[in-house]
């Protein structure tokens, strides 16, 4: 059985596991339904995200042009604070900036291979847990606007982590923290604007992922080195699909990646 189309980050469901789904040219593949079988994945092309164009990935699945041209990749995307859109003031669309940017977001403690802080907005929740690959997490603050939220993690990033080691992560090499102990003594750097919206009594989200063999030892899947892969999928976890030889290959940072997947078999 064979599936073609673009990559783009697999859609989640949080249930008692994590369930995984990848959207192909009309076809919506199960991914959870192929663990155990023997996966081909062979690179046949790029296709932009925004123009649609064969045209080389830069970043976040766009070409170089639209990587500096569309709203969806503005600065303020990876670093909120900049956000202007609650002041009027436009980045490179104000319409979009204003939909995405003035809606209530999150600020969260994470536990993936170290409690992390971070952003997302309140729509992406748990979404934004599961692709980071968390394992426990919790949220800090509700704001109202994009702004606000990025000015908390700012504040409280000296006092904790804001990047996941994804090695660790993969290898689940974890230890259980108590992240409501955590929230609680980070309460005190949060910004004055802030404190009104700190969240006392959420509990913790524990995600339980479908993983049937941690790697030992990493390699990454490059598609542009390795163009044909084929290997045994043994677990997904984050946006990673982890297969038996070690190999892991991250969904989310080849979108934008035109791929047959063909479906093989079990041993």
């Amino acid at each position: 059985m064979q599936f073609k189309g673009v990559l783009r980050k697999m859609k989640t469901e949080l249930t008692t596991q994590v369930q995984y789904f990848m959207d192909f040219e009309g076809d919506f593949v199960h991914v959870n339904q192929l663990l155990d079988k023997e996966l081909s994945i062979t690179f046949t092309g790029y296709q932009c995200l925004n123009c649609e164009q064969d045209k080389k990935i830069y970043r976040q699945g766009f070409c170089y042009d639209c990587f500096y041209e569309t709203p969806r990749a503005g600065d303020w995307i990876m670093k909120p604070e900049l956000s202007k859109a609650h002041l009027g003031e436009e980045d490179r669309d104000l319409e979009y900036e204003k939909k995405s940017q003035l809606q209530p977001h999150i600020v969260y403690l994470a536990n993936s291979s170290n409690v992390k802080v971070g952003v997302t907005r309140k729509s992406q929740i748990p979404t934004r847990w599961i692709d980071q690959g968390a394992h426990e997490a919790i949220e800090i603050v509700e704001v109202p606007n994009r702004y606000l939220a990025g000015i908390a993690e700012v504040a409280l990033k000296p006092h904790v982590a804001d990047k996941t080691n994804w090695r660790t992560m993969l290898k689940n090499e974890i230890e259980d923290v108590d992240l409501k102990e955590t929230r609680e003594n980070l309460k005190q750097y949060l910004p004055d604007e802030v404190q009104e919206y700190y969240l006392a009594s959420n509990k913790e989200t524990e995600i339980e992922f479908p993983v049937l063999e941690y790697p030992k030892k990493l390699k990454s899947l490059n598609l542009d080195k390795n163009p044909d892969f084929q290997g045994k999928l043994k677990g997904i976890k984050g946006q990673y699909l982890i297969f038996e030889d070690n190999t892991v290959f991250n969904v989310r940072s080849n979108e934008g990646y035109k791929v047959n997947l063909e479906i093989l078999g079990s041993n």
